[in-house]
């Protein structure tokens, strides 16, 4: 026979027992709603590998960024997966570099066409465009497009605090009940930038001989770098193909007389002809990226290869 004080304890543990069963239940039904009405991030899109640090330094855990050109891979030439388009269809906003990268030029109609709803926002919007050392020449081959301008506008930090502040004032634009979320981050990564670019100038600034003022190049992508910090740079590849061998004996010629001790290359190109002038030279090959994620570290890095080159 159950006493009075276990009826009790029984009463208790089977009100115990339907409260975290209706804890359960409730929990189960609120999540999904919960999760996609505060959770719910913006797919941004973008072409290049280093958007991707930008727009995720401003947006924060508020996106998901699709780069439509993937890592190793040549935006001049490379042509998206299909599975990789139809990923734009979710996107609501799209930050093309807006410098002439052929990728863009030869892309971004049908990228438009997939998703007419979504923004279209030029990060090089306020960049003082440069001309590009890479151009065709006015006979070019169908279906070779160039820019007359310099796309790699990235590399110089000065231009990608500009692009991060266009990658600012467009997210504000599709989510503006977050602008002092989106505010508060940009402010934080443009003192990051800053200092990276205060950095750079005060390492090279003592290197002021000719001798460490040029720089020798496969592809000709650190143009807005040399700009921006008073380098010169001499380019393998002109006009979008492989030197001629009268080319590549001028170049030596200039490099023998620079003193160049190293031929940067980037991972996207074959190396095969720098190697040619490097051991002509006397000097070594050195990878350096200019379409690597991690933007601020790849810097440093570039700038360490050129302050030993």
């Amino acid at each position: 026979m159950i006493n009075v004080k276990n009826r009790t304890l029984i009463l208790f543990l089977s009100i115990v027992t339907l409260l975290i069963s209706g804890t359960i239940v409730y929990s189960l039904v609120s999540s999904p709603a919960d999760i996609t009405g505060s959770q719910e991030k913006i797919v941004v899109a973008a072409s290049v590998l280093p958007q991707k640090e930008f727009i995720e330094k401003v947006g924060g855990d508020r996106v998901q960024v699709i780069i439509m050109v993937p890592q190793g891979a040549d935006p001049h030439t490379y042509e998206p997966e299909p599975s990789k388009l139809r990923e734009l269809s979710q996107a609501k906003i799209y930050f093309e570099v807006g410098s002439g990268i052929e990728f863009e030029m030869a892309w971004m109609d049908k990228i438009k066409s997939l998703n007419s709803q979504m923004q279209i926002i030029n990060s090089s919007e306020g960049i003082k465009l440069i001309p590009n050392q890479e151009s065709q020449e006015p006979n070019q081959s169908e279906g070779n497009i160039a820019s007359e301008s310099d796309p790699h506008v990235w590399v110089s930090p000065r231009n990608a605090m500009q692009m991060v502040e266009n990658t600012y004032q467009g997210l504000v634009n599709v989510d503006p009940a977050h602008k002092n979320y989106y505010l508060k981050n940009k402010e934080n990564y443009l003192h990051e930038l800053q200092e990276l670019d205060s950095n750079i100038r005060q390492s090279l600034e003592h290197d002021d001989n000719n001798e460490n003022q040029t720089i020798l190049v496969y592809h000709p992508a650190w143009g807005y770098f040399c700009k921006e910090y008073g380098l010169k740079q001499i380019a393998i590849q002109h006009n979008g193909k492989e030197p001629s061998a009268q080319l590549i004996a001028q170049i030596i010629d200039e490099a023998r007389n620079k003193n160049v001790q190293a031929i940067f290359v980037s991972p996207q190109f074959s190396s095969r002809n720098a190697e040619v002038i490097a051991q002509e030279i006397g000097a070594q090959t050195v990878v350096i990226d200019p379409l690597a994620p991690d933007y601020i570290q790849n810097m440093e890095n570039v700038l360490k290869a050129f302050q030993n080159s």
